[in-house]
């Protein structure tokens, strides 16, 4: 079995008297794409952030592909990708245009860029996702893939 992809251990944050994240406690495997999902205030962008490295969680344990990211944030940052609601290149295009697309503007070659993104809907429409297929949109939540990987 592959370690997690993602592994968060009572991760805290706090801002002041608000308390965004009080213990979070998240192993997402590799191959699985996860929404966050909940209210304004339930601490999804203080998350995001902290695994994007943007943040330092008060308290906690935080790994990205079996990367500490409390103590090698810039190794962190060159394995991920982030990518928000509404960060479609064109919305006019496919999430498959769209994935191939931000290849290219990180720097694939455009024959890179279209097996990367084959890898990554290959991995995104294989079991065990409920519905056995995903299309990401313009409007999905952020998905961790290292689909540009071999």
């Amino acid at each position: 079995m592959q370690p997690p992809i993602l592994e968060a251990r009572g991760l805290m944050k706090r801002y002041g008297k608000t308390q965004a994240l009080a213990g979070l406690d998240l192993v997402v495997n590799p191959g699985r794409v996860v929404a966050l999902l909940g209210p304004n205030g339930a601490g999804k962008t203080t998350f995001v952030r902290a695994v994007a490295t943007l943040l330092r969680p008060d308290a906690g344990t935080l790994h990205v592909d079996g990367i500490d990211a409390l103590r090698k944030p810039a190794r962190v940052r060159q394995v991920i990708g982030l990518a928000g609601q509404f960060a479609a290149v064109e919305e006019a295009m496919t999430g498959r245009e769209n994935l191939e697309m931000v290849g290219r503007l990180f720097g694939l070659s455009r024959k890179a860029a279209k097996a990367g993104r084959s890898r990554f809907w290959t991995r995104c429409s294989s079991p065990p996702t409920p519905t056995g297929w995903c299309a990401p949109t313009p409007a999905a939540c952020a998905v961790a893939s290292t689909w540009a990987s071999a």
